[in-house]
């Protein structure tokens, strides 16, 4: 059989379930379904025609495709006073602010939500491609297709569940018409190799809207935080990014309803963060991925993660703009008061990010490293595998793949009929989370013996 995703990206365990494979494959030989991990793939239905291999000339993970430097400078190079950085991919401009009407109902300040809706009002675009609660139990949310602004507010929120392209990337293929779409960096990366194959998709798609992303979610991420908020079960209802007025932006909570009515409610600071940062339920191909700021998108969003604006309950957005008429309908909604906006450095969008920054970017040589050692197949990217990085550093990466791994085994060993037993999860995970502590008291031991050493030198010179 000929190379294709499922014996190629899916067998190795680097898809990340955008779904654009299936959406343009030409003979309709692939379907998307969660595998037990719950994570989307692609499955072969029928034979796929012989060196076609279309479904490989667009995913994101594939090694022979153009990596983000090369499809960002085709995007945006020629545009008039472009700027470049290696964190950030092309820049025009920074901003900081929030959505005047939006801002309440959003996951931080609602400025996406206010660009899509301005960008039909004023007509640039006929439709926007959003992510939608769903409110069925085995899919809680999917792509939407919108042509009415009014619409858009159903698709408010931060979604940390499992979505996928081909339903959509199919209708903007069968019906002409100017699509924004939105997602995060390797689902936009996709999107724009598609376009490149695809002159109809290259034609409709006018407008991308990209979000931050430190990592994606399996949908037993949402399983394992609503039995955690004692509401497991069918769930019918969740919100992942509810804003407390008496906590800071970045203390939100987790809300769910399931389908007995029984509600959920847990905060960030109470168990959310411990299974976020320790990258539990997260999917490989998300070890491989360099593009935090979503380099390929005409614009990116993201929370204020700064000291001065994180400590605001309502929420605050960074934006980094790469097309000019965006950087204009900023202004103009800024001059008509319907955004509280202003500029901000490049630098300081960087500082609010550089907990992600460091993990996808700086570590990245390390994993890919880790990876060849283990005998497992990664990706070619745009920094070389290399074992130089802080010894403290190396085991608290060793671990956190360990963690990543074990969160999937011991969920699927202990999920049945429905029914998650989440005091053997967390028995099984507390050793691994032990040996990250340990690593962490030891590094500061020896950070103040260095010190110590440091100064009685001094003195004793």
């Amino acid at each position: 059989m000929s190379p294709n995703v499922v014996n190629t990206i899916v067998a190795n365990e680097l898809c990340i379930g955008c779904g654009i494979c299936t959406g343009i494959c030409p003979q309709n030989a692939l379907s998307m379904k969660f595998n037990e991990c719950g994570e989307y793939n692609p499955y072969l239905e029928k034979d796929c025609l012989e060196r076609c291999e279309l479904c490989l000339h667009i995913c994101p993970f594939h090694d022979n495709n153009e990596n983000e430097n090369v499809l960002g400078t085709s995007l945006f190079n020629n545009t008039k006073d472009i700027k470049y950085l290696s964190e950030t991919g092309y820049y025009l401009d920074s901003f900081v602010g929030y959505s005047l009407d939006f801002r309440q109902n959003s996951a931080s300040g609602g400025m996406a939500t206010w660009l899509l809706t301005t960008l039909l009002r004023n007509n640039f675009v006929d439709y926007v491609i959003t992510v939608t609660a769903h409110n069925n139990p085995d899919k809680l949310f999917q792509y939407t297709i919108f042509n009415d602004e009014n619409s858009i507010l159903t698709s408010s929120g931060s979604v940390y569940y499992p979505v996928e392209m081909s339903q959509v990337i199919k209708s903007i293929l069968d019906k002409p018409g100017r699509y924004a779409i939105v997602g995060l960096p390797c689902f936009l990366k996709g999107v724009r190799l598609a376009a490149q194959e695809n002159k109809k998709l290259n034609e409709r798609i006018t407008v991308t809207v990209g979000f931050v992303c430190g990592q994606m979610k399996s949908k037993h991420y949402t399983t394992y935080l609503s039995t955690l908020a004692n509401a497991g079960g069918r769930l019918q209802k969740v919100n992942y990014r509810g804003k407390s007025p008496d906590k800071p932006a970045s203390n939100f909570y987790f809300h769910c309803i399931n389908k007995y009515g029984d509600e959920g409610k847990i905060f960030w600071n109470d168990g959310m963060a411990e299974a976020w940062v320790n990258r539990w339920f997260t999917p490989n191909a998300c070890n491989f991925c360099d593009d935090v700021f979503a380099e390929l998108a005409d614009v990116t969003f993201m929370d204020a993660w700064l000291p001065e604006y994180s400590s605001d309950s309502k929420g605050t957005n960074l934006a980094i703009v790469r097309k000019p008429f965006i950087n204009d309908l900023i202004l103009k909604g800024s001059k008509k008061k319907q955004i509280n906006i202003n500029k901000i450095p490049i630098k300081k969008v960087i500082e609010s990010q550089q907990g992600v920054i460091d993990f996808k970017q700086r570590s990245l040589s390390y994993r890919l490293n880790l990876a060849k050692k283990n005998g497992l197949k990664a990706p070619i990217k745009r920094v070389e595998m290399s074992n130089k990085i802080n010894l403290f550093k190396k085991q608290e990466i060793k671990v956190k793949c360990k963690m990543q791994n074990a969160s999937k085994e011991i969920f699927i060993a202990n999920y049945e009929d429905n029914v998650f037993n989440i005091g053997i999860f967390r028995n099984g995970m507390k050793m691994c989370l032990n040996k990250i502590k340990n690593k962490k008291l030891s590094m500061r031991f020896f950070t103040c013996v260095f010190f110590v050493h440091r100064q009685l030198k001094k003195i004793l010179r």
